[in-house]
């Protein structure tokens, strides 16, 4: 019995653990035009994403969110994500390679 309920609540976190992921991995979806596909940018001109640290994203992105960084679109691109989609973009990218 003790067995069956610990493997339930196995999955039912890798479960969890799956949905964010996806559900992050869709919010950076938008991303991908200008910082490349799992934030492996193409170019010099854009800063790759893919590798950097979850703090420093989430740091820049309220810093564009807040008006506190200057920029051409990213302003108002980071005004549509909350401090708990920023936080989940910005641990995605963290994982992905370099």
């Amino acid at each position: 019995m003790k067995q069956t309920i610990l493997f339930a609540a196995a999955i039912a976190l890798a479960t969890t653990a799956h949905a964010q992921d996806s559900a992050a991995r869709n919010m950076a979806s938008g991303c991908a035009i200008c910082h490349g596909t799992d934030g492996r940018a193409v170019t010099k001109d854009v800063v790759p994403l893919a590798g950097l640290p979850a703090q420093h994203i989430a740091s820049q992105m309220r810093a564009f969110r807040d008006g506190q960084r200057p920029a051409t679109v990213m302003h108002q691109i980071a005004k549509g994500y909350s401090d708990a989609q920023i936080d989940a973009i910005a641990a995605w990218y963290a994982v992905q390679p370099r």
